[in-house]
Order: C-alpha cells, then sequence, then structure tokens
C-alpha cells in the first residue's frame, strides 16, 4: 500500500454487500479501492457489521473480508478525541452519533478519508477537520 488510505463506514458496506445490492458507481470505487489496497477498518465498523449479519454464512463471509483490510486499533487517544469532538460539535449546535464521533475520530488520527453514506459524517467535516468522501448524492 503506497497511498491514501481510506475508512469505508458501515453506510457504505451496506449499500455494496452484497455484490448484486446497491449503487453501481459506488461498488465500483470501492473495488478500486479494495484492488489497490487502500481500505481500513476499525472495531465499531466490524461490530456494526457483524452484530447485524443474520446467518452464520453471512458472519463469516463479512469476517473474512473485514480481515483482508487493514486494521485500526481503537486507542485511548481515539476515545478522547471522539469526545472533544463531540463535545466541540454540541458548542457549535451539532448533534451526531457517538459511533460515528469514534470513527471519525480513528479516520482523523490515522490520516484517512472517511468514505461514507451517513449525513452525520458530513455535519462532522462542515464543522471540523475531517477529510470525508461523501457518496450521498450518487
Amino acid at each position: 500500500m503506497n497511498g491514501k488510505l481510506f475508512l469505508v463506514d458501515t453506510s457504505v458496506w451496506l449499500e455494496v454487500l452484497p455484490a448484486r445490492r446497491g449503487m453501481a458507481a459506488l461498488r465500483e470505487r470501492i473495488d478500486s479501492l479494495l484492488a489497490a489496497d487502500a481500505v481500513a477498518t476499525t472495531g465499531m465498523i466490524r461490530l456494526e457489521l457483524l452484530g447485524a449479519a443474520r446467518t452464520e454464512q453471512e458472519w463469516q463471509r463479512l469476517s473474512e473480508l473485514l480481515s483482508a483490510l487493514h486494521p485500526l486499533p481503537t486507542t485511548e487517544d481515539h476515545w478522547n478525541e471522539a469526545a472533544r469532538m463531540g463535545f466541540q460539535l454540541r458548542r457549535q449546535g451539532v448533534s451526531v452519533p457517538f459511533t460515528d464521533l469514534l470513527i471519525a475520530a480513528v479516520a482523523v488520527k490515522g490520516a484517512l478519508v472517511l468514505l461514507h453514506r451517513d449525513r452525520h459524517f458530513d455535519r462532522i467535516a462542515a464543522q471540523l477537520p475531517v477529510q470525508v468522501e461523501s457518496h450521498l448524492a450518487i
């Protein structure tokens, strides 16, 4: 991996998995990032995806996919950054789920681009220095 890493949010995975679902342009974007070995994940995204699996087979398939991505640990620094971000946003009248704050904090601390389809990340990025690639308009 020589280029930028992308933290692909659950909101995107839900659109492109299984392969027959989702928007073709978004699926092509993810396929190109996967081919370039440029996709990372973190514990919260793993939890959201695996925790929502409906069958053992789906759980195994998702687990295998996620294990092929760059794993990003969640450290005390990430939790502190998420708390700081939440505090700053609330002072500006913006409220977002804590799970999204933690994912955004992992992206910020790792200097990753957060690829998503979740309006909360656009709200965060409008107020704080989070690099996002938004696919809401697709």
